[in-house]
């Protein structure tokens, strides 16, 4: 079973950088907008404050330019709440989702593990039966096993012949046909053909 890689390290890296970026930026845009409505109302109260000592102190001054401003200002801080409200659903689909798919690959590792087992004992299982078979060629008679080893394909044939004994397989292949024990000697011969030499 293979290591996984660093990549879920770095993603995860990723999805913090990316979290304290988007965190930076909505900061810097609540503090443009006090910046903007400290000057916005402290304009507004300067104009109050000289519209209220020329007009008499009871008397109450609308400017239509004000009341836009504080519209625009409303209007901003709307869309900002929006805004926030958006991203903060993203996020957390975004968590639920990296949630499902932390539990599938929990399922996936666990299924590979189980298929790991399945394969090793399938093999173990195959190699016993072919051990198996090669006592039992290995306790026949040559002339017995002969028969049995001209009806098989050359390279399973010689397969079995590499396992036996040096002198079961010898008496095997003598009492083969020369033309199937000369395939199967080639077969033989080839497979360390391209092993490394010192």
């Amino acid at each position: 079973m293979t290591r996984p890689r660093a990549k879920p390290a770095k993603r995860k890296r990723s999805r913090i950088w990316r979290f304290g970026l988007q965190a930076v930026f909505v900061l810097l845009i609540l503090s443009g907008v006090l910046r903007f409505g400290d000057a916005a109302w402290g304009a507004l109260a300067e104009s109050g404050h000289t519209a209220s000592e020329a007009t008499g102190a009871g008397e109450c001054v609308t400017d239509e330019a004000v009341l836009a401003m504080m519209s625009e200002l409303t209007l901003r801080e709307t869309r900002l709440d929006a805004r926030e409200a958006s991203q903060a659903a993203r996020d957390q689909a975004m968590r639920t989702a990296e949630g499902h798919l932390e539990a599938r690959l929990a399922e996936l590792k666990a299924a590979e593990a189980e298929l790991a087992r399945t394969i090793a004992i399938a093999d173990r299982g195959a190699e016993d039966d072919v051990s198996h078979l090669v006592a039992l060629y290995e306790s026949m008679k040559p002339k017995e096993a002969a028969p049995l080893f001209e009806e098989m394909a050359p390279d399973f044939a010689a397969g079995f012949l590499a396992r036996m004994r040096p002198d079961a397989a010898a008496g095997v292949l003598a009492a083969l046909d020369p033309k199937t024990g000369y395939a199967i000697s080639v077969l033989l011969a080839g497979r360390n053909a391209d092993a490394p030499r010192n």
